[in-house]
């Protein structure tokens, strides 16, 4: 007959072989998983390369358009500085006279 121990020692092994089996299938589908996620996320990243070139256009072209239109009004605060300042020197000079 088959003592107590004995089945109990077979029964463990029976166990830990079932364990290491469904380790392994769980494994392999795991590194599967992960593979396909690998493609995803280089797909992904070859297609944000590509709108970071985009993104790059917008942003220099906003500068200079930025650029362009800090320039315009500029100058036209310059004129109408000048414009502006010739008369109050024209009052000064007829005050003082």
């Amino acid at each position: 007959m088959i003592d107590v121990n004995t089945f109990l020692l077979m029964f463990i092994y029976i166990l830990c072989s079932i364990l290491l089996i469904t380790l392994i299938v769980l494994v392999v589908k795991l590194i599967n998983t992960i593979n396909r996620l690998n493609g995803i996320i280089d797909e992904v990243s070859v297609k944000v390369a590509k709108f970071e070139k985009a993104f790059r256009i917008v942003d220099i072209l906003t500068d200079n358009m930025a650029l362009l239109s800090d320039k315009l009004v500029d100058g036209m605060s310059c004129f109408i500085r000048k414009i502006f300042y010739r008369k109050e020197k024209r009052k000064e000079e007829e005050n003082n006279e």
